[in-house]
């Protein structure tokens, strides 16, 4: 029985980059082995088990042959005959098909001079920075289209080899993307937009034709006009990426991403006649966007912020015209009482959208800290004494209710 360390583990090694968790093969072993050594199983659809210690996860050496359409329609075979070179074949990349002897998998990559098993060549194509896949089998799961756009996004410097590129295309034409689940599509899309650099992701994913049938309501952004006055970019799907990747410039969380990335839907179906005003897209936004989290199966919490900020965006844009009671007005439509939390990354995606725009990346968000104050006025306010006011002076219901309104719209006025 021999163990290597593979994937990620090795590649991130040999990057630098810090290894927070091990993949283990093992080959020559079997299920009985195995359990005999104390490791416990824990794979469903092929042999994977958990070091007795460690905890660690450790699969034995396989194959998988393609047997039906989407990423689930594989027979898996693991048996001690399977080779270390035909279970790294399977893999997605070059760059995760690298393996390493157990004796050296905390060793400094300094030492692994000569050990590593490389039948792929992904150390080239590491120092080379590409992704390519190891052969084509690649083909046969669509989820790698996502994974190598996710990659693309996280190493931002790595270029796309051509011929993985012509074979994504490839895939696509055949319909190969059709069969994704929605929940592996989002959890491959949420991953990318916490990267370093999301707009390589939908760079690779609209390259290779794959956005057009995962996110068709994104894809057709690109080409729509904007006022260059507001929108230097012209672009909508140019400003989009600025968008994003503003978002991960100020290391926004994971449902501010996503309101970003779906604030300005609604800008891909305005009327050609009426372009380049998009009169009425934040209505249209967040009709989109539902449909869209609703088709991936999207987080509570991100479809709910993203309809907020893609209905309210250009009202706090405009926030610093209003006076006390507009600003409480639109402090009531962003539900920033009750979640006062949630109204503050509101501002962060608006922010992301202010200066996600060509030569405005530098410029200032004033709008954000003039509505936090005016939220931390409103909130500043005891309801309970002027309800019970109100209610000895027999008020009742919504007659409280406007009472408590103007005593937060006077402290709102005294806090600008």
């Amino acid at each position: 029985m021999q163990v290597f360390v593979v994937g990620g583990a090795v590649r991130d090694a040999l990057m630098g980059l810090p290894v927070n968790d091990r993949d283990w093969v093992v080959v020559g072993s079997t299920p009985e082995a195995m359990t005999d050594q104390g490791f416990m199983p824990v794979g469903k659809d092929f042999p994977v088990f958990l070091h007795p210690q460690t905890r660690e996860e450790y699969a034995l050496a396989r194959t998988e042959r393609k047997t039906a359409r989407g990423y689930k329609g594989f027979a898996v075979q693991a048996d001690p005959c399977v080779s270390l070179e035909e279970d790294l074949a399977r893999r997605d990349l070059t760059v995760n098909a690298m393996a390493v002897p157990e004796a050296l998998a905390h060793a400094a990559p300094s030492g692994w001079t000569g050990q590593i098993v490389d039948p792929y060549g992904g150390g080239r194509d590491l120092q080379n920075k590409v992704l390519r896949h190891v052969t084509e089998a690649f083909a046969e799961d669509p989820v790698r289209i996502l994974r190598l756009a996710r990659f693309a996004a996280r190493f931002a410097n790595f270029s796309v080899a051509d011929e993985t590129m012509a074979l994504m295309r490839q895939m696509v034409e055949d319909g190969e993307v059709d069969h994704l689940v929605p929940e592996r599509v989002w959890q491959e899309l949420a991953r990318g937009l916490m990267s370093a650099k999301p707009s390589r992701m939908f760079e690779v994913l609209r390259t290779c034709g794959a956005l057009k049938v995962l996110l068709p309501e994104l894809d057709r952004l690109w080409g729509v006009p904007q006022r260059p006055e507001y929108h230097p970019e012209v672009d909508t799907g140019v400003h989009m990426m600025l968008v994003m990747d503003m978002s991960a410039r100020l290391n926004m969380p994971l449902p501010v991403r996503v309101a970003c990335l779906m604030h300005d839907l609604g800008k891909g179906t305005t009327p050609a006649d009426v372009l380049p005003r998009h009169i009425g897209h934040e209505g249209r936004s967040v009709k989109l966007l539902q449909k869209t989290c609703g088709r991936l199966r999207v987080p509570t919490d991100c479809k709910e912020l993203a309809e907020v900020v893609a209905r309210e965006h250009g009202n706090i844009h405009r926030s610093a015209e209003m006076g006390p009671e507009a600003l409480m007005r639109l402090l009531d439509r962003c539900d920033a009482i009750r979640q006062p939390e949630r109204f503050a990354r509101v501002l962060q995606a608006c922010e992301c959208d202010a200066r996600g725009r060509l030569g405005l990346e530098e410029s200032a968000y004033p709008q954000a800290e003039r509505l936090l104050k005016a939220q931390q006025a409103a909130l500043s306010i005891e309801t309970a004494p002027i309800a019970q006011a109100a209610a000895a002076q027999g008020l009742k219901g919504p007659q409280i209710g406007e009472q408590i309104s103007k005593a937060r719209i006077r402290a709102v006025a005294a806090s600008l």
